[in-house]
């Protein structure tokens, strides 16, 4: 049976559609998740014929309220996994309690090095030589979760922040790809902050 995906995302949706692009039968992807409700991510959805929630924060009286909202939209699909693929917002207690060890978020740089919203950014200003992307299990802390597996992209002369940030992303998108899959066949336990897909 394939594994059910749900997917957050605030921005493009360019995570979004590697996943949809790599479908092959060991997983799926259910519904777009979003909480802005222009995201470009809404339109590849619609285009792929997923559900798709708007849970925008400003509709709630405060953080809580709104995580618990989202963590009730999440739970509509019943997902076997969470993607959190560019949504830039911190998840909170509700989602995390009903999906323990079940959401996974890419970040651009090598956790625990330039956690954030401007990893690239800030591994330039650091002058570092490499940099690259992480895929990780999302816990209650900012890019603090343990990590599944990560990839090295070079720092080149000359760039700027956003060419290195499009070579990390075509690294990202198949990184991704291939955690999703290797979580299809073989599951994923995290225990004392160690990851096993086996």
């Amino acid at each position: 049976m394939a594994l059910r995906l749900v997917v957050l995302a605030s921005g493009t949706g360019s995570l979004m559609r590697a996943l949809l692009a790599a479908r092959d039968g060991s997983f799926d992807v259910a519904a777009l998740i979003t909480d802005v409700p222009d995201a470009g991510a809404i339109a590849i959805a619609e285009d792929a014929g997923l559900e798709v929630r708007v849970v925008r924060r400003d509709d709630f009286a405060d953080r809580v309220e709104w995580d618990e909202a989202l963590a009730g939209a999440i739970g509509e699909f019943h997902p076997d996994l969470v993607v959190s693929a560019g949504f830039m917002r911190i998840l909170g207690a509700a989602v995390l309690a009903d999906f323990p060890d079940r959401i996974i978020n890419t970040h651009p740089a090598l956790l625990p090095a330039f956690p954030g919203a401007h990893a690239v950014r800030d591994a330039l200003a650091a002058g570092v030589a490499e940099t690259g992307c992480t895929v990780h299990v999302v816990d209650a802390g900012v890019d603090t979760g343990p990590v599944i597996r990560q990839e090295r992209v070079p720092v080149q002369p000359g760039d700027d922040e956003a060419t290195l940030h499009e070579r990390i992303k075509s690294v990202e998108r198949r990184l991704l790809v291939d955690v999703v899959r290797a979580i299809a066949a073989h599951g994923l336990t995290v225990h004392d902050r160690k990851v096993t897909i086996a």
